[in-house]
């Protein structure tokens, strides 16, 4: 099972978004795909339609190794798609997993004791912060997914992250990678996207996604009906987007490449 986390402490930028309709579009293409919501906020499990009464188990039982992965896990209205959701006790874990033994890894102890033929890929929806549910987030996965919106403020808080990348490969996950940077929330008419645009591409070269995702309200108004917007409205502008980076994404990933052949 391939592992993603889709990570960026700054709010607001589609993190969730990308999580939900990246997840969707790669189960389109027949991978069997796992969702984990590690967002305390719980939007990715609502943007997937899962009820709050339907969240039973959830990734605070993943966590404080209350339920296994298997038990938590929820089938979504996207063929091949699965979601782990959040509830409200997520917000008091970092608090509670302090004093346990092993609290950076409490994640990736569960994902390794999961049957590993089950998903191909799993992605996981961390919270807007670099606390102790990133860093599990980051010590459980293979790569970092970084969606990363097309203003100023956005390009300081990639550096605080590729910082935070850089600290967890030399002390929990040396083989921890970035995957990619997708610009999100791409607005050709502002000149201002153009030029952040070209510093991130400047500065990180081909570890930014060449497909850009667009200010689109299908992308917003989606979530609000419980359905990712390839569901919502499959011929959106942003949900083009997501199917072309889905394809991309796909390309990154040498043991699918390897698979394929």
């Amino acid at each position: 099972m391939i592992r993603i986390a889709v990570a960026n402490q700054k709010g607001g930028v589609g993190k969730t978004t990308t999580a939900i309709n990246l997840a969707t579009a790669l189960a389109a293409t027949g991978l069997s795909v796992l969702l984990i919501d590690l967002d305390p906020q719980g939007n990715a499990s609502t943007g997937l339609g899962i009820a709050r009464n339907d969240r039973e188990y959830s990734s605070y039982d993943l966590l404080t190794n209350e339920s296994s992965l298997v038990q938590c896990c929820v089938p979504t209205q996207i063929p091949g798609l699965d979601i782990i959701p959040a509830t409200v006790d997520l917000s008091g874990a970092e608090i509670e997993m302090v004093d346990l033994e092993h609290r950076t890894h409490r994640l990736k102890a569960a994902m390794d004791g999961a049957p590993q033929d089950r998903w191909q890929v799993c992605l996981i929806d961390c919270p807007p912060s670099l606390g102790l549910l990133t860093l599990n987030a980051l010590v459980a996965t293979d790569q970092v997914l970084v969606p990363l919106q097309c203003e100023f403020f956005a390009l300081e808080g990639l550096s605080q992250l590729l910082q935070t990348v850089e600290r967890v490969q030399q002390r929990f996950n040396p083989g921890l990678s970035i995957i990619g940077v997708v610009l999100t929330m791409y607005d050709r008419r502002n000149r201002l996207t153009d030029q952040v645009s070209d510093d991130v591409r400047a500065v990180l070269g081909r570890l930014v996604f060449d497909t850009v995702i667009p200010r689109n309200v299908r992308l917003s108004e989606a979530p609000s009906h419980g359905m990712p917007a390839l569901i919502y409205d499959h011929r959106c502008v942003g949900s083009e987007a997501y199917i072309a980076l889905a394809r991309e994404f796909i390309t990154r990933m040498p043991r699918m490449e390897e698979e394929a052949a």
